[in-house]
């Protein structure tokens, strides 16, 4: 009966009442205040009450899970259209959501596998390794003794998306009203949001990336990808190997085991540098949560990194990579009428915009050749250009990142921020180089 009532989005809409109410109260009688007192203090009163609102929303989105959260986790890193202060908050979500009961697993499992749990698995925990948007994973045993992850989809995700997305249609109508701006293309942005979650929720497809992932960096026996046990995976449920790890963004961690951090990220760069310029396929989402260490002896001088998670991953069109390409080109050779012509085919400036984009970019140029050019921008200066694209998008108007690329931007500071924390002094843009120089000799 619950399900039902989540399925028919009754019960998200519940909820999104109940926080629109929360918070017109929240800012309405707080607001009323404001007059009594200075302009420092109500401009703190005002920076506390949009941070107590960001956190009921990400409380609610988390509650709600499937498509809210995974909205949340998009408009996280969408700096073009959230403010700073609820990016930061939905941020929260990219690694932490509340788990389902253990029963209600149980039923998920025995359903979509056709038999009972016991005669499934010989153990099997009932404490989730973790949780996440569309689903949750534990860890088992198999009865012929090998020890796996089953990642288990949530029952209502798949029969609420219809109903989740009109409502988070109506939330953006809302939101722009609200911020008394126009989100340009916003039937296109949830379309796409739609076609990337409905990839999400098909295990079947990442099984089938994790399997290519796996064959297109065969070649380097530091990386690890789970092996797929297909006796025990459906649309919904995926088994796949599982072994001993260590905690991949622990630098203190590694090195108290006596693990190079250097020698992790290296891998870990080398893998992404191929998948992203060489293969065109790519795991797109490298936070801590899907990437470890293997924990075996000859860890300490030749570790390997196991990716886990291929839920959310990209494949590059050859129109796209064609796009980057000549727009790698036109920054390097500081060719900016070239480069907004990119921009313009990759879906990166909405119509009629160009005039406003076109000096902020050029600004970008300048500043990037002041530095010396793109090739002689260090890895650990990347994270500061990360920050000037972010206030790019949110101050240009017109100015816009399509899903695609998204996703592609955000893997990359993802791998950078690991960079810094992990080993700082690895410089990726440098590692990277080779696989980029391959990647621009290429024909289209």
């Amino acid at each position: 009966m619950g399900f039902r009532f989540r399925s028919s989005g009754a019960e998200a809409a519940v909820r999104l009442v109940w926080f629109a109410f929360q918070s017109l109260l929240r800012h309405g009688l707080g607001g009323l205040g404001d007059a009594l007192v200075g302009p420092q203090i109500r401009a703190r009163r005002r920076t506390a009450r949009r941070a107590a609102t960001a956190r009921s929303l990400v409380s609610m989105l988390g509650a709600l899970k499937g498509a809210f959260v995974k909205a949340g986790q998009f408009a996280s890193v969408r700096h073009d259209l959230v403010p700073q202060i609820a990016a930061e908050a939905l941020s929260e979500l990219q690694s932490h959501v509340p788990p389902l009961p253990f029963e209600t697993i149980r039923e998920r499992i025995e359903e979509e596998l056709g038999a009972p749990l016991d005669s499934l698995f010989e153990d099997f925990e009932r404490e989730p390794l973790g949780a996440a948007s569309v689903a949750q994973v534990h860890r088992a045993r198999l009865p012929s003794g090998e020890i796996v992850a089953v990642k288990v989809q949530y029952p209502w995700v798949r029969a609420s998306v219809r109903a989740d997305l009109a409502m988070l249609g109506v939330g953006l109508r809302v939101a722009s009203w609200w911020a008394g701006r126009e989100i340009p293309d916003r039937d296109t942005l949830l379309d796409e949001f739609h076609r990337g979650l409905m990839e999400e929720l098909d295990f079947e497809r990442e099984a089938s990336v994790a399997e290519e992932i796996a064959h297109n960096l065969a070649d380097d026996p530091q990386i690890a990808v789970p092996r797929i046990y297909s006796s025990h995976s459906t649309a919904r449920v995926l088994t796949m190997s599982a072994c001993d790890t260590i905690p991949l963004d622990s630098r203190a961690g590694l090195e108290s085991r006596g693990i190079s951090a250097a020698s992790v990220l290296e891998v870990v760069g080398r893998a992404y540098a191929k998948q992203i310029f060489g293969d065109g396929l790519f795991h797109a989402d490298p936070h801590p949560g899907n990437l470890f260490v293997v924990d075996e002896p000859e860890a300490t001088t030749r570790p390997r990194v196991l990716f886990v998670d291929f839920g959310l991953s990209k494949r590059l069109s050859p129109e796209l990579r064609r796009d980057l390409r000549h727009g790698i080109y036109a920054l390097l050779q500081s060719d900016l009428d070239g480069f907004l012509e990119r921009m313009d085919s990759m879906g990166m400036i909405a119509h009629g915009a160009h005039a406003a984009v076109r000096p902020a970019v050029a600004a970008m140029f300048e500043r990037i050749q002041a530095s010396g050019g793109a090739l002689a921008v260090p890895g650990q200066a990347i994270l500061g250009l990360k920050d000037e694209a972010k206030e790019l998008l949110r101050n240009t108007p017109g100015l816009q990142l399509p899903n695609d690329l998204l996703l592609y931007a955000r893997t990359l500071t993802y791998l950078f921020a690991l960079g810094e924390q992990l080993a700082p002094e690895v410089d990726l843009v440098a590692l990277s180089t080779p696989h980029l120089l391959e990647f621009l000799a290429g024909r289209d």
